[in-house]
């Protein structure tokens, strides 16, 4: 008989307590979803790994080509003060690091926050102006930037979620692997078609145990990792 005191110390009882309630108060079930939630968790990262780059690459390289590499210091992109501390925290890391700033380094220590924030209502002017350069749909139609903030906005929920270790059971994360390939897909096609032929995730995915108690989804955590 396998003992859980300690295991359930080291995960506090308030977040095993999730997974034994959706056991249905069976440990030993219980511990297996905390295990498949680990693997799908993990099985995630190369989709997401792939279109967080892809993302942040896109915007930079249009954006650049609009208003020069360091279009971060242009004043007429960023919007409010939240988005500027995050480019000066970003230069704090470097400098931090010892890194000499340069446009590449300085767009790679910003967090997915911030790219995903380029998508609020409040850069509407900007995309209409240079962001719906970023992508395309599948038969080379324009989009929308809602066409884009509305999926990508689970996305980012689902991927701090991940970040933090939290539970991810209760989402339809076959959606938001489906999302992820075609936000990826109007990005960078080729990008879309690597995850297709890399990612685990499908197989994962195939093997999820059932859940006995279907818990409703936790709030989403704090959007600015």
């Amino acid at each position: 008989m396998h003992s859980f005191e300690g295991l359930e110390h080291a995960l506090s009882l308030e977040r095993f307590g999730r997974y034994l309630q959706w056991a249905g108060g069976d440990r030993t079930r219980a511990l297996e979803l905390y295990l498949y939630n680990t693997r799908v968790s993990e099985a995630f990262y190369t989709p997401l790994q792939m279109l967080e780059v892809a993302l942040r690459n896109r915007i930079h390289d249009v954006l650049s080509a609009r208003y020069g590499e360091f279009w971060f210091d242009e004043p007429r992109v960023l919007v409010g003060a939240d988005m500027r501390k995050r480019i000066d925290e970003a230069r704090t890391t470097l400098s931090r690091m010892r890194r000499p700033e340069t446009p590449g380094r300085l767009v790679a220590a910003l967090t997915f926050g911030f790219w995903t924030g380029l998508f609020g209502s409040d850069y509407e002017t900007l995309w209409q102006r240079a962001l719906y350069a970023i992508a395309q749909r599948d038969n080379g139609k324009g989009l929308r930037r809602k066409d884009f903030s509305a999926p990508i906005g689970k996305v980012r929920d689902l991927r701090n979620r991940i970040a933090h270790h939290e539970p991810i059971l209760h989402e339809p994360l076959g959606e938001r692997y489906a999302s992820i390939v075609q936000l990826t897909r109007w990005l960078v096609p080729a990008g879309a078609q690597w995850c297709e032929t890399y990612s685990v995730l499908p197989q994962v995915l195939a093997g999820a145990p059932t859940l006995v108690v279907e818990v409703k989804p936790a709030e989403p955590l704090d959007r600015g990792v």
